[in-house]
């Protein structure tokens, strides 16, 4: 049958890594996959992962599966990192968590899980937003639209472009949201800018959908939550896709959640019974390792504060490196203001260099980044920063 079939084109962030590969320029730089990379260029084991696995293998006693909903440890430690310990929806059972095969993984059951109640529902989308959300909600079966969100010309957000566009989505169609760190852009609404998005959902009637794939890379671990604790107390149906990824440097291991947020503990059940059946016909259960290893950490006093100064030297290593490349490409004497780099929040920013400049990058110096200009501030460090500035200053005058 593949003989008059077309290759799909590949992906445009993974397709780069492995164009990145093939290069031979000993000085190239990778700036455009999604990974944290330490100061020497590593995506490093965190050292409360080490302990945690270590831990495991000396206590685990079985390679069984886990149930469909995974590990209830997990899902546990899920709701009280994404909601806050005291969260009244934990201590009223609104919610209903299941152990998704990472941040993907919980996108994608969270589809289908509305799709079989409400396929005719639209799913909005903001512009630019991660280029996996078509996709996984497309493969769902839902038709795509967007929702204003990034003002190119003043490199920040576009909320009254976004109000509005948000306040003309009917009852019933979801809306998927970046909680914090929003990729591509690096731009992330305010408190009270949440409040009144929060405020219209309730108002209009249509679902939120969050992904929050980058808790603790913002502003820190509660504060990042915001969005989520503010929906949650809204008292309306809400779904969170999370993911330990990044946050825990579990790329491999596959370890998310998806969270439905329901008004009462009887729709809790329902929920989750249902979702269940998606997992069910999907991946059938988790993968255990980096799930049990996540709940660990979250559960275990001495590893949590562990974890939590690893995440601070994470996200402060990403700050220092965005001020780093805003006062590189001044020494450089680029012409313009790259203040709205410092401004931006996560591992991705917006740079608002051209395609020419992206494409003269990656041909003539080996600096690989996604159409459009985003980059990975994680692939900076500080052996390859005054090479990547002086190669835009050069790609800028050409």
């Amino acid at each position: 049958m593949w003989k008059t079939i077309q290759p799909a084109p590949p992906d445009s962030i993974l397709g780069l890594t492995e164009e990145f590969k093939k290069d031979q320029n000993p000085e190239k730089v990778n700036l455009g996959v999604g990974v944290y990379k330490d100061d020497a260029g590593n995506t490093p084991v965190l050292r409360c992962v080490k302990a945690a696995e270590k831990k495991l293998l000396e206590t685990e006693k079985s390679k069984s599966y886990l149930p469909i909903s995974g590990d209830p440890a997990y899902g546990a430690a899920v709701q009280r990192l994404i909601l806050g310990t005291e969260s009244e929806v934990i201590s009223s059972g609104r919610a209903a968590t299941v152990h998704a095969p990472g941040g993907t993984g919980a996108l994608r059951v969270g589809a289908d899980l509305i799709h079989k109640f409400n396929p005719k529902a639209r799913v909005w989308v903001s512009s630019p937003t991660w280029a996996n959300h078509n996709g996984i909600f497309g493969a769902a079966g839902f038709e795509i639209a967007s929702y204003a969100y990034y003002n190119a010309a003043s490199r920040g957000l576009d909320f009254d472009r976004m109000y509005s566009d948000l306040e003309k989505v009917p009852a019933g169609d979801i809306v998927v949201l970046h909680t914090c760190c929003h990729n591509p852009s690096g731009v992330d609404l305010s408190p009270d800018q949440w409040q009144q998005i929060v405020a219209l959902a309730v108002k209009k009637g249509w679902i939120p959908f969050l992904d929050f794939a980058y808790q603790g890379f913002g502003d820190g671990v509660k504060e990042d939550r915001f969005a989520v604790e503010q929906f949650a107390g809204a008292g309306i149906d809400c779904y969170v896709a999370s993911s330990f990824s990044k946050n825990f440097g579990l790329y491999n291991e596959r370890a998310g959640a998806m969270t439905v947020i329901v008004p009462s503990e009887a729709e809790a059940g329902v929920a989750m019974s249902h979702l269940k059946t998606v997992v069910r016909t999907n991946y059938s259960n988790p993968p255990a390792h980096g799930g049990l290893v996540a709940a660990m950490i979250l559960n275990t006093p001495d590893l949590h504060a562990m974890w939590l100064q690893e995440l601070v030297d994470m996200r402060n290593r990403i700050v220092n490196m965005r001020k780093a490349l805003v006062n590189g490409l001044a020494q450089q004497g680029v012409e313009g203001d790259f203040s709205y780099i410092e401004r931006q929040r996560g591992m991705f920013s917006f740079s608002g260099w051209s395609e020419e400049v992206v494409n003269r990058l990656r041909a003539n110096k080996g600096i690989y980044m996604v159409g459009g200009g985003r980059i990975n501030l994680a692939g900076l460090t500080t052996s390859n920063i005054e090479y990547v500035c002086a190669a835009v200053a050069e790609a800028m005058k050409s």
